[in-house]
């Protein structure tokens, strides 16, 4: 079958390799129809998240057919229709009973403290091969795959793999109750699902950051203010846009992102103090080690900059562990809530393809551009790009013929 595969930092590779097999009783085979570029995996590409091993087939979204099932697969069979979770769970163990499906205590063979297991991703989620291939193993398929109903579409389903979930998860984070004014920053397809969710849980407005011009023009078609940082501070236009007292609640669906993103005026004034604290390090003792990741933190310091006292900041962004930097005397001294944490997909997906059959949400609007498999590197090169129009890629994989 076909996959692409990491070799090394901007290296991959679409290539031949063996198809997976039936390896634990809980596992299933699934022909993948649709797959996608995430903004997560440019950062393991990049290297800006460590530990990815050559040889791992990448990506964590897909959707497809069920081929094969193990024996306490009990409720699929071949022939099924499923979207994936993009993180894997064993659905018993506490963690999961509670809903936390990302922290599960099972799935990560490194262990209960190592952390979440998705697919796709560095030595310390497993690794577990991914989904940007014809086909892909899928443990603990029982909880980790939900049916695709017959009304709804792949390119609709997709979305349930990642990015909605965690636009929602990153809304409920947030505390949004009715009439909430809401800053989302980055109008990536994370932040668009943010939009979403704001307004679906309550948001009387949502003002929505970013500089690229055609996710600033969807996050307005979607209802948003818009504010385009490259052309305005975006602390001081929030500001202006709520009295002076700023936003009920803030969303940084940015993360280390924010370190590419950076080229306005306000843009410009953080890499200056980024490279002030930079200077300083090198002058004092090893005790400052802690501010050498300040950089990628410029979302942070906009959402604590334009959070009302007593606001919630919501965390969603993709941050390594090895980011450190965080203004927490400014977010003490204002009385913030501070909430973040990996996506649980699991326990949003059935709800929210339910909101889809229905009508109720159309998320296939922000899928921009689907591409064959054999375009697919030449697609992650456009994505990271980020050519005019392009949201977010959608890849149809050979097996989907």
């Amino acid at each position: 079958m076909k996959a692409i595969v990491y070799h090394g930092v901007d290296d991959i590779r679409l290539e031949e390799v063996s198809e997976p097999s039936i390896e634990q009783p809980h596992d299933a085979i699934v022909r993948i129809t649709v797959s996608a570029i995430c903004g997560t995996d440019l950062h393991l590409v990049r290297g800006e998240m460590p530990g990815m091993q050559p040889g791992t087939i990448i990506g964590h979204e897909g959707v497809g057919v069920v081929e094969e099932v193990g024996e306490e697969v009990r409720n699929f069979t071949k022939g099924d229709r499923v979207v994936i979770a993009s993180t894997i769970a064993c659905g018993y163990c506490s963690y999961c009973r509670a809903g936390y499906f990302s922290q599960c205590n099972n799935a990560n063979p490194n262990g209960p403290r190592a952390g979440t297991c998705f697919f796709g991703g560095p030595a310390s989620t497993g690794p577990v091969d991914g989904l940007q291939a014809d086909f892909a193993r899928i443990p603990f398929a029982n909880v980790g795959m939900v049916r695709i109903p017959d009304a709804v579409g792949d390119d609709q389903a997709i979305t349930v793999s990642d990015i909605f979930p965690t636009g929602y998860f990153g809304a409920e984070l947030a505390e949004i109750t009715n009439g909430d004014t809401v800053a989302v920053f980055g109008c990536g397809p994370v932040g668009q699902f943010a939009i979403v969710s704001s307004m679906l849980l309550g948001a009387g407005r949502v003002l929505a950051v970013d500089r690229q011009p055609a996710r600033l023009e969807m996050a307005r078609d979607l209802g948003a203010e818009v504010i385009d940082f490259d052309a305005e501070d975006p602390v001081d236009a929030i500001l202006r846009q709520t009295g002076g007292i700023g936003v009920d609640r803030a969303i940084d669906a940015v993360g280390i992102e924010a370190e590419h993103a950076r080229q306005g005026p306000a843009a410009q004034q953080a890499a200056q103090q980024a490279e002030l604290i930079k200077q300083e390090e090198q002058q004092t003792a090893p005790e400052a080690d802690w501010r050498r990741d300040a950089a990628p933190a410029q979302a942070l310091t906009w959402a604590i900059g334009a959070l009302a006292k007593a606001g919630t900041l919501s965390v969603i962004g993709v941050y390594p562990p090895t980011v450190q930097f965080f203004p927490l005397g400014q977010a003490m001294n204002a009385n913030l809530t501070i909430k973040t944490g990996n996506c649980p997909h699991r326990r949003y997906m059935p709800m929210l393809m339910e909101m889809i059959a229905s009508g109720e949400v159309h998320p296939e609007k922000i899928m921009s551009n689907v591409e064959v498999v054999p375009d697919a590197l030449e697609a992650y090169n456009v994505f990271d790009q980020r050519k005019q129009g392009w949201i977010k890629v959608g890849l149809l994989t050979g097996a989907a013929t």
